[in-house]
């Protein structure tokens, strides 16, 4: 489940698997760069085990709808949380299923790694290391890449969320603590803290090696957004939040000189260079639930979860002024991307 979602509503439709969605300006793949493809984490609907990854070719223009089930027969289970690449392989997070499926480039199953309470995200912090951030564990879980098992944990207060690795310590980002926390990959042990604000589940680093967090507040406590000096982790800039902004989804273009994010107005655009906050780049009435910047391809792409029961739809935009670029659908509560 995605943490904060931005209510408002879009009445679209599905579509079935391996189908072109026509009209599709992404059917030109030399428009902006090189064609790639596109994964988008379906989350599903909690208790369903109709979590699904979508694959969308964009030298072809053709959508396969749950990639994962076509290549395996069976469905990936239920709430998908995150994807990345670590050693070659794709790694898929499980939230509600406990799990972390392990697939090859075609995302054919090669090994689950199971024994996790209610996992988030994986990073790799060694060719056969792995840390699993979490919901519910208070902690992190330490994996064997190789083998996919867990041989051990580290203890945290609170969720987990995403995490950030630079030099030899990881940065976590807490959504239930005011801290984002610095694990000593070697000792796997905590080293220190920083206080960032309530709420802070995004992190990206940026070409100086800055580490920024969006900490989304809550109801009654703003949130905010940070720069951390990664010299002597201590926070150089940060600027709250107007009171139920409702921002998150922190993302960094490719080039690492653009933050991106959502807030209940659309989309945000901010170069590392500025001093104050933005207002939305892209104006937008969708049910934004996934965001993520092509690093390649000059787009940014906005995941609509539409009413939560219908099939999302995904809509790209050029970054350089906004302009609507293009769409497909998805599947159920889209929530992220991963771009190959």
């Amino acid at each position: 489940m995605n943490y904060p979602s931005f209510i408002a509503l879009l009445a679209l439709s599905g579509l079935t698997s391996c189908v072109k969605d026509e009209p599709s300006p992404l059917s030109n793949p030399n428009a902006f760069g090189p064609a790639k493809k596109i994964y988008v984490v379906n989350e599903g609907n909690y208790g369903s085990n109709n979590a699904g990854i979508t694959l969308f070719d964009t030298e072809t223009a053709s959508v396969s709808e749950d990639i994962y089930k076509d290549k395996n027969g069976v469905g990936l289970g239920d709430v998908a949380q995150s994807m990345c690449k670590i050693n070659g392989d794709y790694y898929i997070v499980v939230n509600n299923s406990n799990k972390v499926v392990v697939c090859d480039t075609t995302l054919k199953l090669k090994r689950t790694i199971n024994g996790l309470t209610s996992p988030r995200h994986i990073i790799g912090v060694s060719s056969s290391k792995g840390y699993v951030s979490d919901l519910y564990a208070n902690g992190l879980s330490i994996v064997d890449l190789a083998t996919g098992t867990k041989t051990g944990s580290i203890t945290l207060p609170g969720s987990t969320e995403q995490m950030v690795m630079y030099m030899n310590k990881v940065y976590v980002a807490n959504s239930t603590k005011d801290k984002l926390y610095v694990i000593n990959t070697s000792s796997n042990t905590v080293s220190d803290s920083i206080v960032v604000g309530i709420n802070a589940s995004s992190l990206v680093l940026d070409k100086n090696n800055k580490l920024w967090v969006l900490s989304s507040g809550t109801s009654s406590v703003q949130g905010k957004l940070s720069s951390i000096d990664l010299t002597n982790n201590t926070v150089a800039w940060s600027q709250n939040f107007a009171l139920n902004e409702k921002a998150g989804m922190l993302c960094i273009n490719g080039t690492k000189d653009t933050l991106w994010y959502a807030n209940k107005d659309g989309i945000c655009r901010m170069p590392i260079v500025a001093t104050t906050l933005p207002n939305a780049f892209i104006t937008s009435t969708s049910n934004i639930y996934g965001l993520g910047v092509h690093p390649s391809r000059f787009e940014v792409y906005v995941a609509d979860a539409i009413d939560y029961v219908s099939k999302s739809k995904i809509f790209a935009y050029k970054t350089s002024n906004g302009a609507f670029y293009g769409s497909f659908k998805a599947g159920f509560i889209s929530n992220g991307f991963y771009f190959q």
